[in-house]
């Protein structure tokens, strides 16, 4: 399907752009396959530009991206690629939906960088497929469809749905459908062109290491907080956490204040708090069922926690629109 050879040259790729898409993501899948054919001396993929209704988009960037045509222009032989990036939820068409599950109906391949992953869930493309999507974007897309097999790898290709995380991981998707449909070798000049070395397998962990992330190499912390990571819909309490690493509750506080500046409680409750506001700006849970699905028991502590960390409340948060602009970190003072 995706991956397969192209019955016939050149191979077409069509890109939606969706308002507010990632620009990264959009230009790591379309230079690929421009040096293919530069390489190869054969024109084998073109590639066209649309939007639901023909018209310029601005991506998040605020660059505003000319376009071949609107859906109906799109050839009917081409693959499909759902460009997205923030605030995916509120530009996510019905009309587009509509478009995707037709065109899905003739067998077209269809795919997603960045967080057009969710588009191709909401339309129902991905039920019984495995996808992936950015790593900022993973907790609320599981809690959105929790019966999709959402990977967290670099990209997945699977049958006639194929999906990238965003970022620089559509070059590897590309460089992956150029090594499958004209040989490693066109792959690697390409790689070498965009001084991308060595090509990535699409199961790699997009995030850094947890000691990279945190800035220690401890064994027992890297290893307590991996577990803080993966409970945090039901937090640990203090004397579990270090039970499990062998450490008495004092090592572990002199253990967290001397890598990581802060107590394990309070560690524990800023990872909480972030996957909360993820959640929050990500999906259309209500904040009561954010609030439980990150640990917290009771809404009103919820609330008073969240505004401490971030200066605001969740239902605040909630009726603020991301941008691009809008800062990851909590506020200060």
């Amino acid at each position: 399907m995706f991956g397969d050879k192209a019955k016939s040259l050149p191979q077409r790729v069509a890109l939606i752009l969706v308002p507010q898409f990632t620009m990264m993501p959009v230009t790591s899948a379309i230079e690929p396959l421009r040096l293919a054919n530069r390489i190869s001396n054969k024109k084998l993929y073109d590639w066209t530009l649309h939007s639901l209704d023909g018209k310029p988009v601005a991506a998040s960037n605020g660059l505003v991206t000319m376009v071949t045509g609107d859906l109906e222009a799109i050839p009917a032989d081409a693959s499909v690629i759902v460009c997205s990036g923030i605030d995916v939820q509120h530009n996510t068409d019905k009309r587009l939906l509509s478009w995707l599950r037709k065109t899905a109906r003739r067998g077209v391949n269809i795919g997603a960088v960045c967080t057009g992953a969710h588009i191709l869930a909401e339309a129902g493309l991905l039920d019984g497929y495995r996808c992936t999507i950015h790593w900022e974007n993973l907790p609320g897309f599981n809690e959105a469809y929790p019966d999709i097999d959402a990977t967290g790898g670099l990209f997945e290709i699977d049958d006639d749905r194929f999906t990238s995380a965003g970022g620089t991981t559509a070059l590897d998707m590309m460089l992956s459908l150029i090594s499958s449909q004209h040989g490693q070798d066109l792959a690697a000049q390409v790689a070498e062109a965009v001084l991308h070395a060595p090509i990535r397998h699409h199961s790699e962990n997009q995030r850094l290491s947890l000691p990279a992330r945190i800035g220690a190499r401890h064994p027992k912390l890297i290893a307590i907080v991996e577990r803080m990571e993966q409970s945090l819909e039901e937090p640990l309490s203090p004397s579990i956490l270090a039970q499990q690493a062998g450490l008495s509750t004092r090592q572990l506080e002199r253990l967290f204040r001397r890598y990581l500046d802060r107590s394990p409680k309070r560690y524990y409750l800023e990872l909480r708090l972030k996957k909360a506001r993820s959640l929050l700006l990500q999906t259309d849970m209500s904040v009561i069922n954010v609030a439980l699905a990150c640990g917290f028991s009771s809404p009103s502590h919820f609330s008073k926690c969240y505004r401490g960390f971030y200066g605001r409340t969740p239902y605040r948060e909630r009726g603020v629109p991301f941008s691009a602009d809008q800062p990851l970190q909590p506020a200060v003072g």
